[in-house]
């Protein structure tokens, strides 16, 4: 089987198996996607989606957050990891979104990264739930820990392990990749403990493969 072959195998199974798969993260418009996924560095989506209903309901929009005092979205947020600095990057995103952007959340890969506490991995993932755009293909802890075990890459940074990624996977599924992948870390391919021996992946992966040797 080449290395072609092998990752359209991939792709099939977990087509297959997790063909519903979508954003956990719970969002009513593209800035509230985005206020999300910055809060989701470093913290579990559960543990987001508790929080932003409350930070939502009293800063709505980006012009409500752009006014808001730091230390209030600080509270809302606490018990995320990194509060301070998400509240910081929060707030300041909202203003330049107001100030640079008409109030509207960028559409388009090279505005959205000028934003405080944006990188490649929450532009791509505002960009395909919420405006259809694929760009990139999001690296998360899950994507980065997959893409390792199944051989799709040797690299430890993010931005290298999309580049390869985006090298071997057909673009048109660069959006969905990444909520297979994260489904599959989730309840098979776990950091700890992986199933492997019950895995529908197991004869593709060299990390199992090599292990069996």
């Amino acid at each position: 089987m080449s290395e072609r072959e092998r990752i359209k195998a991939i792709i099939e199974r977990l087509e297959k198996e997790y063909g519903k798969a979508h954003i956990a993260l719970e969002y009513n418009d593209p800035f509230q996607l985005l206020v999300a996924v910055i809060l989701s560095a470093q913290c579990t989506d559960v543990r987001v989606n508790m929080i932003t209903p409350v930070l939502f309901e009293r800063f709505p929009g980006p012009e409500e957050m752009a006014k808001a005092d730091v230390k209030e979205i600080e509270e809302i947020i606490r018990s995320c990891g990194f509060f301070r600095n998400k509240a910081k990057n929060i707030k300041a995103a909202a203003e330049m979104i107001m100030e640079r952007f008409g109030g509207k959340v960028p559409d388009n890969m090279q505005d959205l990264l000028k934003l405080p506490g944006v990188a490649r991995k929450t532009a791509n993932v505002v960009l395909f739930n919420a405006y259809g755009v694929i760009e990139g293909i999001a690296v998360d802890t899950h994507v980065k820990r997959l893409a390792k075990r199944l051989g799709l890459t040797r690299e430890t940074d993010p931005v290298k392990i999309e580049r390869d990624l985006m090298k071997k996977i057909p673009k048109k599924l660069w959006g969905r990749i990444t909520y297979l992948l994260i489904d599959h870390g989730r309840k098979v391919c776990k950091a700890r403990k992986p199933q492997c021996e019950t895995c529908i992946l197991n004869d593709l992966c060299p990390h199992y493969l090599s292990a069996k040797k």
